[in-house]
């Protein structure tokens, strides 16, 4: 049986969504069991937001999720990361919890294990790849095998609309103001991303 992990940062619930479409697709995958889990806030942020609606309803969702820990990422055969934009790259809270993994990373514990990320941006321009390719990078000094989202299993990324998806990721489209909720087909890939990270996982488990 696969373990599949995933561990998500979101502040007004969009990445959220992605990640309960994320952890579904991985179900689909027979024998694979799945835990949601969501990165620590930081106090200050906390206290900064706590006056912002959007964000303390998002918050309240996401009450029973629990918080991720580094035995968590020991636990899991693949990990599927859900990492919102902050200027093209990933957030604080997500940067410090792969910080906190270091012991991790010392002794190899994540090498070998199956690993992708699913991401949101405000606009279509505003680090929807990039995001995903700067992530890779830290993933790789673990030693994790990044598995993507190719064209030939999501053809919704052939289109002119504004949606979110590329090769590197699943993704969608917040809006500049946050209204934007991710639509039918952004849950779709993030499904499939799902569904792709557990079969890849269940293989490497069973060659190891």
């Amino acid at each position: 049986m696969a373990k599949i992990l995933v561990p998500y940062y979101s502040s007004y619930g969009h990445i959220y969504k992605m990640a309960l479409a994320v952890a579904e697709g991985a179900k689909s995958v027979d024998g694979c069991e799945v835990k949601v889990v969501k990165i620590p806030e930081f106090e200050v942020t906390k206290q900064f937001m706590s006056q912002q609606e959007a964000y303390v309803k998002a918050q309240e969702q996401q009450e029973d999720i629990p918080e991720a820990t580094t035995e968590d990422l020991e636990w899991a055969d693949g990990i599927i990361w859900g990492i919102p934009t902050r200027y093209g790259m990933m957030p604080a809270q997500m940067k410090q919890f792969l910080d906190s993994a270091g012991g991790l990373w010392a002794k190899g514990a994540l090498e070998g294990k199956a690993t992708a990320v699913f991401s949101s941006t405000a606009t279509i321009h505003g680090g929807q790849e990039s995001t995903a390719i700067t992530t890779f990078v830290p993933l790789m000094h673990f030693g994790m095998i990044f598995v993507g989202l190719p064209y030939g299993e999501n053809q919704e990324m052939n289109t002119s609309d504004s949606i979110g998806g590329s090769p590197y990721s699943a993704s969608t489209i917040a809006g500049s103001d946050g209204s934007l909720q991710p639509q039918d087909a952004e849950l779709k890939m993030a499904s499939r991303l799902g569904a792709r990270v557990a079969k890849v996982s269940s293989a490497l488990k069973g060659k190891l």
